[in-house]
């Protein structure tokens, strides 16, 4: 059982690395552009 689990435990690390992208990336463009608003704001 411990053979079955190592060798599923490598694809759950990239379903969790390609999870966390689904998250940070649209995160990551919206702060972008935050900062872009707020930019045109002070100037």
């Amino acid at each position: 059982m411990q053979q079955q689990q190592s060798s599923g435990g490598s694809n759950t690390g990239l379903r969790v690395a390609l999870a966390w992208a689904v998250v940070l990336i649209p995160l990551l463009w919206g702060v972008y552009n935050t900062i872009l608003n707020v930019a045109k704001l002070f100037s």
